[in-house]
């Protein structure tokens, strides 16, 4: 029994030299993602429509029986001719779509397009995010503890509710990796990791940039990382150094201002309509009487629940010239802000149905396998997707609860800030704006969604809030067993020499 025990102490010590836990993270992310994405048959995610945005502008076209909705489509047209399309948005994405081009030029082929090579460009850097986070998380323990941490990183992270969008032409994937790279720039700092810490300032706001560039509807997040970076004051300690602060929240602020700008009208029309359609006509007896005595012809109430883009038969087409002028024309988003102010019941009832979404992250309007796998049109993914399957079936399904999920989260990580105040620490200061941050984005961007969108593609739109409180969980397990939530120090001092 001894020589058992022994054995066991042995091979942990063996572990621990020569397998870290961000090391360990890192393959089991490879090999689970890798096995979902670049093994026949490849899974990701159908066109819902939105893809055109992304496709023809980066000089790819659809083949004969594109598949819409029903099935991914593995394989697209590179053009050879000169491409005239302009971007129908503005947006970071495009970087993204054309490395993946340029990657499949240089080892596939000119004329056809595959799309494996789309989840690469993401599958690279995502590892790299991977590794990153599970440091920030871990440093400097080599614990079992540790290797908890790291197996529930992957549990979270490399769920196939958010790797399936690797394989796709949305803007989610980009989201998805660059927010791991922000969360970690930022927990890396306040660990204190690597000597050079500037190159992690850098990587910061640069992944935030990106962030907010990569889609329209995250113009408002340039507020929520605004409120990120005011942390980094603590750590920066020469008041030289604050002025590239401040020009590194300026260009925060910035870009939140051109991504919001810079939409175009027909993107405008689309969410201005849906908001209505899926948002003020949703959850009430009598939408006719209601949007009435704000205006509107009572006719108007017909088209409750339409997407801007049916998919069946509509009596009305949302993009004519009569639905402009008698409707489009009629409101605008102060308008919708307007409506709720004067039927709060119905705004509170909207909120309840995305706080019953929020934790869905898998996208179910569209099929998750290629038409070659033989599974059934729209069919969805169930591998490797225990957590997200978990969340949606067990998280609380009111927004009230959500608000005091939000508050006492605050509490708890504010007294690590105090006490760190107190010892003059900036960890726990800044792991508090980092909460702080991510805490407006869980709150704020459903309340946004229903004003810009109504409940039209939540699990869309609402990417970023599971993202953010899963960030957080998985910090204060981590914080908890490394005994730092309000002692930021742990530790440190004790195992250093292990």
């Amino acid at each position: 029994m001894v020589r058992v025990k022994q054995t066991i102490q042995r091979s942990g010590q063996l572990v621990a030299r020569y397998l870290s836990p961000a090391l360990l993270a890192t393959i089991l992310a490879a090999i689970i993602v890798g096995l979902l994405l670049f093994v026949e048959p490849i899974h990701g995610l159908a066109d819902n429509g939105d893809y055109y945005r992304a496709i023809f502008v980066n000089g790819l076209y659809k083949f004969k029986n594109y598949h819409m909705l029903s099935y991914v489509n593995p394989k697209l047209g590179i053009m050879q001719y000169y491409n005239e399309t302009t971007a129908a948005v503005f947006s970071s994405q495009p970087l993204f779509v054309k490395a993946a081009v340029f990657l499949n030029k240089l080892f596939y082929s000119h004329h056809v397009f595959d799309l494996r090579f789309m989840g690469l460009v993401y599958y690279v850097p995502y590892l790299g995010g991977i590794y990153l986070l599970t440091e920030g998380l871990t440093h400097p323990y080599r614990k079992f503890r540790s290797y908890l941490i790291a197996l529930l990183v992957v549990f979270i992270f490399a769920d196939s509710s958010f790797t399936l969008y690797f394989n796709s032409f949305f803007a989610e994937p980009g989201m998805f990796v660059l927010t791991i790279y922000m969360f970690a720039s930022i927990l890396l700092l306040a660990r204190h990791r690597y000597q050079h810490e500037l190159w992690l300032i850098i990587l910061y706001f640069v992944s935030v940039m990106l962030l907010i560039a990569n889609k329209q509807q995250n113009a408002p997040l340039a507020l929520s990382f605004v409120v990120v970076s005011l942390g980094l004051f603590s750590v920066i300690r020469h008041r030289a150094q604050w002025l590239w602060l401040g020009l590194g929240i300026t260009g925060i602020l910035v870009t939140g201002v051109l991504t919001y700008t810079l939409i175009t009208k027909q993107f405008n029309d689309i969410n201005k309509y849906q908001a209505f359609t899926h948002g003020v006509l949703m959850h009430t007896t009598d939408p006719s009487k209601k949007i009435k005595k704000q205006g509107i012809s009572e006719q108007y109430a017909l088209i409750q629940g339409q997407d801007y883009y049916p998919k069946n038969f509509t009596a009305i087409q949302p993009s004519s010239a009569y639905v402009q002028k008698h409707l489009n024309n009629q409101y605008s988003f102060m308008w919708i802000v307007e409506y709720y102010w004067h039927n709060p019941q119905q705004f509170q009832a909207q909120l309840d149905v995305v706080a019953e979404d929020m934790m869905i992250t898998q996208v179910k309007a569209v099929g998750d396998y290629t038409q070659a796998a033989g599974k059934p049109a729209g069919a969805q993914v169930t591998y490797f997707t225990g957590f997200s399957t978990m969340a949606g079936a067990f998280f609380p399904q009111k927004f009230a609860f959500d608000l005091l999920l939000a508050v006492a989260l605050a509490l708890v990580f504010g007294v690590g800030a105090y006490q760190d105040l107190k010892r003059h620490r900036s960890a726990g200061v800044l792991r508090f704006f980092l909460v702080i941050g991510l805490l407006t984005i869980f709150i704020f961007v459903p309340i946004i969604s229903i004003i810009g969108d109504g409940d039209a593609d939540l699990a869309k739109h609402l990417f970023m809030v599971p993202m953010s409180l899963d960030l957080i969980l998985v910090m204060f397990i981590a914080d908890i067993l490394n005994h730092r939530l309000w002692d930021t120090a742990g530790e440190i001092g004790k195992d250093r020499g292990q």
